[in-house]
């Protein structure tokens, strides 16, 4: 393998592991254990913790605690809430460790871009699922997990073992999202506005209520 080939190996394996932390961190972390331990990928030593035991088992717990909060309309957005005190910051810190044993500045850079890709990847799932379910029926939220879960591992499959392919995907998905981001929140500030009126009205219709049975 040339040192193009490494540079890009490195790359895509940095930046996918921070792409996918954002979308599913347990997911991505026990996908990463997994081929490591069954000898089909080589992590580099720093990541080489993932395959620990006790790293696949907690990551498998909360894999599993995720697989069914992520179908749950409404559940699915306040663990997304939750989440983002835990995927941004292992986005960043997987990202570092995946380059490998280099000089401490490239591994912050790493872990700079690799907590900024998991945030903005983070923000499009978040965002998408608040619009996702004001839809009153479940399958699409189902649909939208589990294809979540499908891609996190392609991808991560692609990252190690096609990385230029994954590289020009991973731009593609980054354009994407840096015109899909502000449509999404513009939903979600319309969703949360309505509800605010809603429960507006609600405590106006109570207060109404109230005085007229105080009056009576």
């Amino acid at each position: 393998m040339g040192e193009l080939d490494q540079l890009a190996t490195v790359i895509s394996l940095s930046m996918g592991v921070a792409w996918a932390s954002g979308i599913n961190l347990y997911a991505a972390l026990l996908t990463l254990g997994v081929l490591a331990t069954t000898g089909n990928i080589e992590l580099p030593e720093q990541l080489q913790i993932v395959t620990n035991p006790l790293v696949m088992t907690a990551a498998g717990v909360m894999y599993v605690v995720e697989f069914f909060a992520d179908k749950i309309p409404g559940v699915d957005t306040a663990w997304d809430a939750l989440q983002s005190f835990v995927r941004i910051p292992g986005g960043a810190i997987l990202a570092a460790a995946a380059i490998g044993d280099v000089t401490p500045a490239a591994q912050l850079s790493a872990a700079i871009l690799g907590g900024g890709l998991a945030t903005a990847t983070h923000a499009t799932k978040a965002g998408s699922r608040v619009m996702i379910n004001t839809s009153p029926e479940p399958v699409s939220n189902w649909g939208a997990s589990l294809g979540e879960d499908v891609v996190v591992v392609g991808g991560l499959w692609a990252a190690l073992n096609h990385p230029y392919i994954f590289l020009g995907l991973l731009l593609l998905f980054i354009v994407l999202m840096a015109w899909l981001l502000p449509k999404l929140w513009r939903g979600v500030r319309m969703v949360a506005a309505k509800i605010g009126a809603l429960f507006g009205r609600t405590s106006r219709r109570s207060a109404i209520v109230k005085a007229d049975n105080e009056r009576e």
